[in-house]
């Protein structure tokens, strides 16, 4: 317990990443650990681990039936099949053209959303390195580590530097993924995409 505001604040931003949750323009503000979790909850994620490899499995299943509806569609890049690794679908994420979908993925989630399929356009709606953590150098107290070991090159974030992440974030939809999603669940989600690319694409 505390009276001092200020510092209540800082205790309540350090156990979640800093990020501002409900601020008007939230941000990353400074290093902290991610420590949602009570105890309760990892007691019930510890008993869950036994399902783990079913809850990929399924997963995995459900992301290749919808990767083999959107394979070809105009405008949809589905997601690339690593030769040595394994995707778990924590999310799945589509690519969008955008000489075919000019909307970009903000007006193709609206789209969505009028088909109750809720999704992330973008994602994350500025790179980490705009975030104040990395910008303003805010991590150990006033120590400024690591930064302090780049070199200095590796400390210009200007935008022009980067533009494929700026281009991948604007083209990228990202799709909340379940494994306990039925069959019927996921062939509604390819048909809504597929019947929005094309009213998308007709439009433009």
């Amino acid at each position: 317990m505390t009276n001092d505001e200020a510092l209540a604040r800082r205790i309540f931003l350090f156990i979640n990443k800093a990020w501002g949750y409900g601020d008007a323009n939230p941000d990353h503000y400074f290093l902290a650990p991610n420590y949602r979790m009570s105890e309760l909850q990892g007691a019930v994620g510890l008993a869950q681990l036994e399902k783990l490899e079913r809850a990929v499995e399924r997963r995995v299943l459900l992301a290749s039936i919808l990767t083999k509806w959107l394979e070809g569609v105009p405008g949809i890049a589905v997601p690339a099949q690593p030769l040595d690794a394994r995707p778990v679908y924590w999310r799945y994420a589509v690519r969008l053209d955008p000489s075919l979908i000019p909307d970009g993925p903000h007006g193709f989630a609206a789209k969505l959303k009028d088909r109750s399929i809720l999704t992330a356009p973008r994602y994350i709606q500025k790179p980490a390195f705009e975030c104040e953590v990395i910008r303003e150098q805010r991590t150990f107290g006033k120590s400024r580590w690591p930064f302090t070991l780049a070199r200095p090159e590796a400390l210009r974030y200007e935008r022009e530097r980067y533009p494929g992440v700026y281009l991948g974030l604007d083209g990228v939809l990202v799709i909340p993924w379940n494994d306990r999603l039925s069959i019927g669940d996921v062939e509604y989600i390819a048909r809504s995409i597929i019947a929005t690319a094309r009213e998308l694409r007709r439009a433009s």
